[in-house]
């Protein structure tokens, strides 16, 4: 019985660039850079991680910056926290493709290489609230809840 992982999304099929973990204490798991790319300077994009994330019932995933991304890198995880639903696995806009929302905080290009490690993930349980009605179903990919 599967409980929660990730798998390659059908558009990606190098298995490197599956998360693992990098300690045996380490919480998150490292998501890499599926496509080479360039931010330009203050320029936010979607980074394709070319992985999806499966979970059970009241679990979520969250994703985090890097701690060394703003030194190191120039780049922030722009939405601070990123929420990766369950159901957005499987979704049929993306598949439940996980991008990393980036800004490049400096003011020179910063250049992205395939396996670079960009986020990391944390799986976690979450908590309803005494009288949730949630019952609609999710309707597409990234962002698409708020529309």
């Amino acid at each position: 019985m599967r409980l929660r992982g990730f798998e390659l999304v059908t558009a990606y099929t190098d298995s490197q660039l599956l998360p693992k973990r990098e300690t045996a204490h380490a919480a998150g798991y490292d998501l890499k850079v599926a496509e080479a790319m360039v931010i330009g300077p203050g320029e936010i994009r979607l980074v394709p991680t070319g992985v999806k994330a499966y979970m059970q019932a009241n679990e979520v995933l969250y994703l985090y910056d890097r701690s060394s991304n703003p030194r190191k890198k120039g780049l922030v995880l722009i939405n601070s926290v990123g929420v990766i639903d369950g159901d957005y696995y499987g979704n049929e806009a993306n598949e439940g493709h996980i991008f990393a929302q980036m800004q490049n905080i400096t003011d020179q290009p910063v250049a992205l290489e395939v396996g670079e490690r960009i986020v990391q993930a944390v799986f976690a349980p979450f908590l309803l609230a005494d009288d949730d009605q949630a019952g609609g179903q999710r309707q597409g990919g990234f962002g698409s809840t708020g529309r």
